[in-house]
């Protein structure tokens, strides 16, 4: 079947008109690849602004620490930045100079950007994205993997790189039934790469991305030659049973593995909120799908690291991200409505998230200081008995792509340097 040249509508989402040229969804050929493009429509940036500034503001909160949470004046800060000095249509442009594509697989719409190298011999990636993230977390590592000489490195470290949105997230359509577990999703993304003709491949992961990541492994695909994660799942059981029933940890830590107890401790008693009620009750969300600003404090909430370096991003200081990187990804979630969508990935999973799955394939890690835990050596090794490249880095968080894109740029290429 000729493809068709003309753009036809796509989705509508939350006023937000997606153009995808190429076959429907419901075309002859479920195979088909489609060409996507960005466009908001202008009435949505004009609701967007009218909604921040009608926000109903509570009091502030009564302690001076971030203990309940986002502060008053981080949020206004970002509501005031929100309608006078940011600018959607730069990121929609950013977007819109990648290849952009739409596939349905599985009867859901995937969207993804895909950017071949010009170097020979390039390997394969697919970059998976977690909550409360999207692929605009990884566009600025895009050019320093398809064009490493461009960037400082070498041609024989070059990638291919597709990163597409996860079910639920972003661009992509949102199941209309259960089961998009992370493991559903791993074989779509398999289905993904060999529908792009790769016949040998790796992945990358943190959050859920590196959920799905490892599903892909233990699928047994014999074109997944090897994956990365910037966020292992290493807890050993006796720290697992720990944790979990608030008891002292084993004895006969290392100063490295108490140091991962100290983080996880922190995050179980205080940084949980969000997860729990997105896996029990998704649905019951509305306030962040109807609130503009309720969805930001929702989305800034995820870790206290994080939180925290946002909140000097808004008052003034130059940290890895900016104020206009951080409302990019605020104002995707908010155009595209995902913000139930995405929850329900947390009530779809059961598996346990920081728990050793068994990986059998080659495996490297790098390991950011502000992770939700900075997983030890010690405990990443017997997780991961194929561990081909094992890092810690001096700088860098959950985000680590969109923060410290050079870092981990160079991770990738050192980290999978021996498969090639």
């Amino acid at each position: 079947m000729q493809k068709k040249k003309s753009l036809i509508a796509g989705t509508i989402l939350s006023g937000a008109v997606i153009a995808a040229s190429g076959l429907s969804a419901g075309a002859q050929n479920s195979d088909a690849i489609r060409p996507f493009h960005v466009s908001i429509p202008e009435k949505a940036l004009v609701d967007l602004k009218q909604r921040v500034k009608a926000t109903k503001w509570p009091e502030r909160e009564t302690v001076s620490d971030f203990s309940q949470g986002v502060p008053l004046a981080t949020i206004q800060k970002l509501a005031s930045y929100w309608t006078t000095n940011y600018d959607w249509r730069k990121i929609e442009a950013k977007l819109n100079t990648y290849p952009q594509f739409m596939t349905t697989i599985d009867g859901v719409d995937i969207h993804f950007i895909h950017v071949r190298s010009k170097h020979k011999n390039a390997l394969p990636v697919i970059i998976t994205h977690g909550w409360p993230g999207s692929v605009i977390e990884q566009l600025k590592i895009i050019g320093p993997l398809t064009d490493p000489t461009a960037y400082g490195g070498k041609a024989e470290d070059a990638f291919d790189v597709v990163i597409p949105s996860l079910p639920g997230h972003g661009f992509s359509g949102k199941p209309t039934v259960t089961g998009w577990d992370p493991i559903r999703i791993a074989r779509a993304w398999i289905v993904l790469m060999k529908r792009l003709g790769y016949t040998r491949f790796v992945a990358q992961g943190g959050d859920w991305g590196n959920a799905v990541t490892e599903q892909m492994a233990l699928l047994g695909a014999p074109e997944l030659i090897g994956i990365h994660t910037n966020m292992p799942a290493t807890l050993p059981d006796d720290i697992s049973k720990a944790l979990q029933f608030s008891t002292p940890p084993p004895s006969g830590l290392s100063g490295e593995e108490q140091h991962a107890w100290d983080q996880l401790d922190f995050f179980y008693k205080h940084g949980l909120g969000y997860a729990l009620e997105m896996a029990n009750r998704p649905q019951t969300l509305y306030g962040i799908e109807d609130s503009p600003v309720g969805l930001a404090a929702w989305m800034l909430d995820h870790d206290a690291a994080s939180l925290a370096l946002i909140a000097r991003v808004f008052d003034g200081q130059s940290e890895g991200l900016t104020r206009d990187d951080i409302l990019d990804n605020i104002t995707l979630y908010w155009f595209t409505n995902t913000a139930v969508s995405s929850a329900r990935l947390y009530w779809e999973s059961k598996l346990p998230f920081f728990a050793p799955k068994h990986v059998e394939i080659p495996t490297a890690v790098s390991v950011f200081p502000d992770e939700i835990y900075a997983a030890p050596q010690s405990w990443t090794e017997r997780a991961y008995p194929k561990l081909i490249h094992y890092n810690k880095l001096a700088k860098g968080g959950h985000f680590a792509a969109w923060e410290q894109p050079q870092l981990f740029t160079e991770e990738l290429r050192t980290a999978f340097r021996s498969l090639r």
